[in-house]
């Protein structure tokens, strides 16, 4: 009778190690450590998308808390964070008065132990929510010198003649317009205000600012790109206007402003756009970006607000940045500037040129304990293909010709713009449709193909679903419940959760199996020997 209990531990054995082998690796077994980062909004939507890809495919773990570029640039010369993101670079002189941005928190020199590598191009877009007869306006057209005149406070109403003049297809209502500014630290706002800096100097005469200063009682200041974003998608943000990535307008559904540029044409912010306009981008030897060319661009094709984001990487070991976290920094950073390229134009960015890709392949040699450079022979970035010139670009080569009606004149054109491509009706003289020629048509097209194509390296970028809704710190809505246009929601330091799938069965399957074999055995034998006393 003792051979019944013995069979039974050893069916136990079996199950227990049966359970523990369908049991899947942890995620960094392979040698991927996780690492952390923060900074940047502007790219956030493209960051998330790819962590969620790299954390599917390679059982990697990267965090990341979208908390402005001056956090990130913050938290990394403290030492807290294993890299940041920012659209501008470490300041000698920050604006607000504070030390300069040129040492880490113990006093360290930053020179030599860092560097600055491309990682995603966009636009800088102006996203406003507009009615005209309860109708929503979704084609709307300014001149840089109307832009810089509404966010320094000289034109506060949208039937200003400027603005009327911009817009013939469009008879602008009497509405106070509200500005809307980033009220953190940002990239975003030093990148648009250098902009208006640059160009209409005698208008904006702030300079380049990170801290967009509260120019009146009308304008509103909110955190963040979500923040932004969500004020101007609400109701209560009718009349409102902000500048904004591109992307965010993509996943709020709303439209972005047609922007003039020097061959007299009003341009939407596509990826075709923006790749156009980089191809007149200077690079200084720090990586940084020079965009006089680009705002000063003759291309009739060129988004003059375009620009690109950098990822602050170390070069050297700290407190902090281990060789082993610098093998998984650099397979994460090489992932981005090839393969997570493909998807840049379906979330709202414009993939990076071969000159970027290139220079970045430079910074991946100078990471500790990096696996190497780019293999340009099997980067799939969607800008050039095996053999290409980095003077050449992809994208820019096919971008098409804005339409007759985007040109400077009597003529509008009625097409939507970002995540709004409904047409607009006219209610002024001139509306008409720039056709399957337009921008626009063109831009959907393309991102409907990009999308696509993402989606053969991961569903999450095309599936398109709804965003949840985001609060702000007091319980306010900032973003959410609307279509997500193909971009990731952003939830700093979470990964998507893990699906219950055929391993999870398999694991409760094994699981009721060692309980049943621990459990039922005794109770056989009982009954087994109750059965052998009666005889």
């Amino acid at each position: 009778m003792k051979s019944r209990p013995r069979w039974a531990r050893l069916a136990a054995v079996l199950a227990a190690v049966s359970l523990v082998a369908l049991i899947p690796a942890p995620a960094h077994a392979d040698g991927y450590v996780p690492i952390s980062g923060s900074g940047s909004t502007w790219s956030q939507n493209a960051l998330d998308q790819w962590r969620k890809n790299v954390a599917s495919n390679y059982g990697m773990t990267v965090n990341y808390s979208g908390t402005g570029s001056s956090a990130g640039r913050t938290d990394f010369r403290n030492s807290t964070v294993d890299f940041a993101i920012s659209e501008i670079p470490f300041q000698d002189n920050p604006e607000d008065g504070s030390a300069p941005e040129t040492t880490f928190s113990d006093g360290t020199p930053l020179q030599g132990r860092f560097a600055y590598m491309p990682i995603v191009a966009g636009g800088t877009s102006l996203m406003y929510n507009l009615k005209i007869g309860g109708k929503r306006v979704t084609n709307l057209r300014l001149s840089g010198e109307v832009i810089a005149k509404i966010f320094s406070g000289q034109i506060s109403k949208w039937n200003d003649p400027a603005i009327q003049a911009d817009n013939p297809a469009l008879a602008m209502p009497d509405r106070g317009i509200t500005p809307v500014y980033r009220s953190d630290g940002s990239g975003t706002s030093a990148q648009f205000t250098l902009w208006m800096s640059k160009q209409f100097g005698n208008i904006w005469t702030q300079g380049m600012r990170s801290q967009f200063p509260q120019i009146n009682a009308s304008f509103k200041g909110q955190n963040g790109s979500l923040g932004v974003a969500g004020y101007v998608s609400q109701d209560y943000g009718e009349g409102a206007i902000t500048y904004v990535e591109y992307s965010y307008a993509m996943k709020s559904g709303f439209p972005v402003v047609k922007v003039l540029n020097k061959a007299g044409y009003y341009v939407e912010p596509t990826y075709q756009s923006v790749a156009v306009a980089l191809m007149s981008a200077a690079i200084n030897p720090d990586l940084t970006q020079n965009l006089d060319g680009v705002y000063n661009s003759t291309d009739p094709r060129a988004y003059p607000m375009s620009s690109y984001s950098y990822m602050i990487v170390p070069t050297q070991t700290n407190k902090l940045f281990t060789t082993e976290k610098g093998k998984t920094l650099s397979r994460f950073a090489n992932y981005m500037l090839c393969e997570g390229q493909q998807q840049a134009s379906a979330l709202g960015y414009s993939p990076l040129p071969m000159n970027l890709v290139q220079a970045g392949s430079e910074v991946l040699k100078a990471i500790p304990g990096t696996e190497g450079p780019v293999d340009f022979n099997k980067c799939n970035n969607p800008t050039f293909k095996p053999g290409d010139s980095p003077a050449n670009n992809q994208l820019a080569a096919s971008a098409p010709n804005p339409p007759d009606c985007d040109k400077q004149g009597a003529t509008q054109c009625v097409e939507g713009t970002g995540g709004a491509q409904e047409a607009t009706p006219a209610t002024g003289s001139g509306g008409v449709s720039g056709g399957a020629n337009s921008a626009d048509a063109a831009a959907a097209a393309g991102g409907a193909a990009a999308a696509s194509g993402a989606a053969a390296g991961s569903a999450d970028a095309a599936a398109g679903t709804a965003s949840d809704p985001v609060y702000d710190a007091n319980g306010v809505l900032v973003s959410g419940g609307g279509a997500a246009a193909n971009a990731a929601v952003s939830s700093p330091f979470t990964l998507a959760d893990d699906v219950w799938g055929p391993p999870q069965y398999m694991m409760l399957v094994a699981a009721l199996f060692v309980v049943a074999a621990i459990v039922i055995p005794p109770v056989v034998s009982r009954r087994s020997g109750a059965r052998s006393n009666r005889r």
